[in-house]
Parts: structure tokens; sequence; C-alpha cells
């Protein structure tokens, strides 16, 4: 099989250290060299061996996606004078020809040399940055949500059904009623009285959702739900703010993906900070594309197409 790499280099990290093979390609009565050797993870012993590696005259590294562990590695060899690619586990693991005996470091850099591995996209760090926000805010959104289940629950603890006649707990009028609750008013009928709007058709109803059994125990409860809450608002509209921040360069590109039916300011968001601007590049066709599910957005090769050309 043809050699593309000669100088080719596996790592194979876990969280405190990484076992790394330096292959090289023997020519004529020399034989295939591969020399393993042990780095630690902390960001001086990656730099060491990313020195190590130039000194080796390695024109390809080869590391394995392993939970969140290979980032510091390939962060610190985007700017190194070779190339570095990542490698999907499932991937390299199922290319017949593997050994028992033969070391996942080994293994790597033997797929490299040959060109047999497919690498895994890493968006550019400006997107990553984006990416940050992005998963921050839909993980804040989640549990936002989780703590208006715990709300609810506690709520039926009390005998308040409070639900049952609002759409949401996530209302004005029923956070006026909440905060009533936690400061002491216990009146259904004061409480029914803090409706706006169209929930004032259902005074009558709030009434009766309103009589239960709510203590003071309640009240502590709720107060804490309602404080968990509020400080998670806090830190989705500050991760909002600075979305659309980030995203100012990306305006162009934005706009032009919000004409896609059902795509708006906030998925074009996802959209950019997991695959980029210049899809193209990554993706070589739009069924490559529509298999990568982002964040549960699924990506639908027929609208995105133009896109790609």
């Amino acid at each position: 099989m043809e050699v593309v790499h000669p100088r080719c280099a596996g790592i194979d990290v876990s969280k405190k250290d990484a076992k790394v093979c330096v292959r090289v390609q023997g020519s004529g009565s020399r034989s295939t060299s591969q020399t393993v050797t042990t780095w630690g993870s902390m960001t001086r012993q990656i730099l060491a061996l990313r020195d190590h590696l130039v000194q080796q005259r390695v024109t390809l590294v080869v590391i394995e996606a392993t939970s969140d562990y290979w980032k510091p590695f390939y962060y610190l060899f985007e700017d190194a004078p070779f190339a570095t690619i990542l490698a999907n586990p499932t991937r390299v693991r199922a290319i017949p020809g593997r050994k028992s005996d033969v070391s996942d470091a080994a293994w790597l850099a033997d797929l490299g040399a040959h060109g047999l591995v497919r690498a895994s996209f890493v968006p550019a760090p400006v997107f990553r940055e984006l990416r940050d926000v992005t998963r921050a805010r839909a993980g804040l959104v989640q549990e936002r949500t989780r703590e208006w289940q715990r709300m609810e629950k506690l709520l039926e603890d009390a005998g308040i059904k409070l639900s049952s006649v609002a759409s949401s707990l996530n209302l004005v009028s029923t956070r006026r009623m909440l905060d009533a609750l936690v400061a002491g008013e216990r009146d259904p009928a004061v409480l029914a009285d803090l409706a706006l709007g169209p929930l004032r058709k259902k005074i009558d109803l709030l009434n009766e959702a309103l009589f239960g059994r709510f203590n003071d125990h309640h009240a502590f409860m709720v107060g804490i739900h309602l404080g968990v809450i509020d400080q998670l608002e806090a830190s989705i509209t500050a991760l909002e703010e600075r979305a659309a921040v980030m995203m100012e360069p990306f305006r162009w590109f934005s706009d032009l993906i919000c004409t896609i039916p059902g795509v708006d300011a906030t998925v074009a968001q996802v959209v950019v900070a997991e695959l980029g601007t210049d899809i193209r590049a990554h993706f070589a066709t739009p069924g490559q594309l529509a298999s990568l599910v982002v964040d549960g957005v699924d990506v639908v090769s027929h609208e995105l197409s133009p896109l790609l050309g």
C-alpha cells in the first residue's frame, strides 16, 4: 500500500497523558521504525511534544477524539508546521487489519501514514467560541425548563392548580401570584385578582385553582426555585447578547440562511457555531451535511443545498 506520509505520528490521549507513536518509513534495506513514548497532558508538556514532533520532521499527526481530552493537543498543534487530523474512534477502529497487540497510537500512525484516516470536522477558533456560547445557552434553557417543572410538582404538592388554568407558569400574571404566595398571601381571591390581560377572564377558575394547602415550607421552596430561574434568565440573556455580538461578522451568512423556512436568528447562530460559514469546504454534498444533527436541529439537505453550490 502506498505511503502518503513517510514520517507520521499517532497520538492516543487520556486525561493525564498521551501515548505518542512516531512512525518513520524505511527505505531500501532499512525497516520501518515505530517509537512509542508517553507525554503528559499539561500545556507545557504538550508544547514540548510539539517541538519533539517538529524535530522528528513529521508531516502529519493523527489524534484520536477521546472525550474532551484531545482538545489541548489539537488546539496547541493548530499553528504547528505539520498537519493535524482528529480521528473518530469508531471509524479508525473499524478499519480492517488491526491486530490486538498493536497499540492505539501505533495503529493511528500506521493509518495516517497510508492516508486512511478521514478527518473529523473541527471549526476554526472563532466558531468554537461561538459554539461555547450557543451550547451553554441551550443547556441553561433546558435547565430553566426543568426548574419550572420542579416548580409545578411543588405546587401540585400544595394543591395549587395554577398551571391547569394558565397556559404557563412563566407568565407575568402567574409570576405576580407566585411572588405573592412567597410573600405570605394566602387568600385565593386576592391572588386571583393579580391576573392581567386575557387571564382576568378566568378569575373564577383562578380563585378555585389557588385554594390549596400552601404553607411556609412551600413558600420557601417556591422562593428558591424562583431565585434559580431568575439567575438562569440573567445568564441566558447575557449569553444571547454575547452571541449577537459574536455573530456581527457573519451577519451576511445569517441573513442568507434565515431565508430558509423555520430558521430564525437563534437557529442561524447554532448553524454558524456548529458548521462555520464555508460549508462547501467541509461537506462535499448536501447529503453529508444533512446527516449532521446540530443541537437537536436537523439540517435539511434540500434546504441547505444552495449553500453548497
